[in-house]
């Protein structure tokens, strides 16, 4: 049985739940009793909880069940009594910023002098320095929490907190140099405050050396002629990765603070992205046995692509035969931690990007080999297995689906699932959301060979309007609130001749919504239409294209 929305008539499938039934009353005793009373004195009590009899439960707003277009990502629930109040206005569908915060001026207004107010806040007990490190907007208290956690360097004579730190002061552990940090989750998240000062932020994590011995392997300078502010970008190699073989992240430089999705710049996401397809091309070029670029050199525009050409080249010369690796990429952006100790999302606000290549095949423990993990590889083994059973292909039926699709609910208001697109990609929100406010974005151009499904098979054009689309995706969940969003690559690997498609998920993390037992069972519940969410997602690029 196939368990997709996708069919190949060019329309989702989507299941409906309305049941009424009949629940046998098995309890023994009533525990009845007074909850409160109106305002007019009548008394409010908990009866209802304690009925005589059997219980009917009749027909009410239906449940919609959507199983997702890749089954092995689950299937969607969608509450229409929830949803409807969403469907009358979809721009509704935001998250509201939280108001400013500054336990200094509080105490302050309550008559408390500066070096009072100073002493309360750092003598808090942990737990409520860490919700003020993560909520405070005032960077004079942030600047007293981190020096409950660390000892700031200053110049020569001035020794107070009103100079630039020139460092910290560290330690030697078992032979090796690090910062004298006495907690280091109030470290980190002093430090991931946007509001905490730049010159505190860039000596405490973002200088480069501040987080640890990795080297710096390639960089990138914008001047920002495409819109924002010039800056910099560099690769640091985690060559004692969890990710096997290493892998390399794309941080902005100390020198180009970007803590925010409104700091970012299509030219600063572009030099992302431009590090990512660089190493990409370099690293395969090596396993290929092409010739490798000369050091200490970024590649220009069209060397890049003479690269990429040559590598894609190779890949199809192998007749099956050689190896098929795979890119892997990611960005967690956003940071926050919870008073209770709890690290909610990612390593550091400033925005970065990770990624690797995945080999075709990992030595076995009991010898011989077998397949190395890749995501992909799941979505080409749907796609194979759907085309071997409904004889059509999978992504163009997605395809179709997405532009012929009609509201979850059947009815008149918004129907589009497009949120942007343009000849070479289409963002959208997926029919079965998997986050409640996630988006897709999908290579809808042809190469050479077949559709786009790697960034190895995506030409200069492609590119561009990928890092276009992550751009407008990560601002438009930006503006309607998201704070801590994940996104994942779905590609495939080199080499292979399908029908596979480039695929990019992006998977905000909301407040009421940061999974439980239901997720664990891939099952997802969405308090609104698919259709409204796309629909309040292009009133946001309306306001960001302007």
């Amino acid at each position: 049985m196939l368990t997709s929305c996708v069919h190949p008539d060019g329309r989702f499938r989507v299941g409906v739940h309305q049941p009424s039934y009949t629940v046998r009353n098995l309890r023994e005793r009533e525990f009845r009793g007074m909850l409160g009373q109106l305002p007019d004195g009548r008394e409010v009590d908990n009866a209802a909880n304690f009925p005589e009899g059997d219980i009917h439960a009749s027909a009410s707003y239906p449940v919609y069940e959507i199983a997702n277009a890749l089954p092995f990502r689950g299937c969607t629930y969608i509450d229409a009594g929830w949803a409807a109040a969403r469907s009358l206005n979809p721009a509704s569908i935001a998250i509201r910023p939280q108001p400013p915060l500054s336990l200094r001026q509080h105490l302050a207004a309550q008559g408390m002098d500066e070096a009072a107010v100073q002493q309360c806040v750092k003598g808090l007990p942990l737990q409520l320095r860490y919700a003020l490190a993560a909520t405070s907007g005032d960077a004079e208290e942030l600047i007293w929490l981190a020096e409950t956690c660390c000892s700031f360097i200053y110049a020569a004579g001035n020794h107070d907190n009103h100079g630039n730190p020139k460092g910290l002061l560290y330690e030697e552990h078992r032979g090796r140099l690090r910062p004298a940090i006495s907690d280091m989750e109030l470290f980190e998240t002093v430090a991931n405050n946007p509001h905490l000062p730049d010159s505190y932020k860039e000596v405490m994590v973002l200088r480069p050396g501040a987080q640890g011995t990795s080297p710096i392997t390639a960089d990138e300078h914008h001047d920002g002629r495409e819109g924002g502010q010039g800056g910099a970008v560099f690769e640091y190699l985690r060559a004692n990765s969890y990710i096997p073989g290493g892998h390399y992240a794309a941080n902005f430089a100390h020198t180009s603070r970007r803590y925010s999705i409104a700091e970012l710049s299509l030219a600063d996401m572009r030099g992302l992205r431009r590090l990512y397809y660089q190493r990409m091309y370099t690293v395969l070029a090596g396993q290929f046995g092409l010739a490798q670029p000369e050091q200490n050199r970024t590649l220009s525009c069209d060397e890049l692509e003479v690269l990429r050409m040559q590598v894609c080249q190779a890949a199809l010369n192998q007749e099956g035969q050689g190896i098929h690796p795979a890119t892997l990429w990611g960005w967690n952006f956003g940071y926050d931690f919870s008073p209770t100790g709890y690290r909610l999302h990612a390593s550091h606000q400033m925005i970065h990007q990770q990624y690797a290549l995945v080999p075709e095949q990992v030595v076995s423990s009991a010898g011989g080999v077998m397949p190395a993990f890749a995501c992909g590889d799941l979505v080409a083994d749907w796609a194979a297995r759907y085309s071997k059973t409904q004889d059509s292909d999978f992504f163009s039926d997605y395809l179709r689906c997405i532009r012929a699709n009609i509201r979850t609910d059947g009815g008149a208001g918004e129907s589009s699932l497009i949120v942007w697109q343009d000849e070479n990609v289409l963002l959208f929100a997926p029919k079965a959301q998997v986050s409640q406010w996630e988006l897709n974005l999908m290579a809808i151009a042809d190469g050479p060979n077949g559709p786009v499904g790697n960034v190895v098979e995506a030409d200069a054009s492609v590119r561009a309007s990928i890092d276009m689309a992550m751009l407008i995706a990560q601002q438009v969940l930006a503006r309607l609130g998201a704070t801590m969003v994940t996104s994942i690559e779905y590609s495939k690997r080199l080499g292979v001749r399908n029908s596979q498609r480039l695929l990019y998920a992006f998977l905000p993390k909301l407040p009421w919504a940061m999974g439980g037992f239901t997720e664990a069972q891939a099952r997802y519940v969405v308090g609104h239409y698919p259709e409204d969410f796309a629909a309040a997602c292009r009133l946001q690029v309306q306001e960001i294209r302007a």
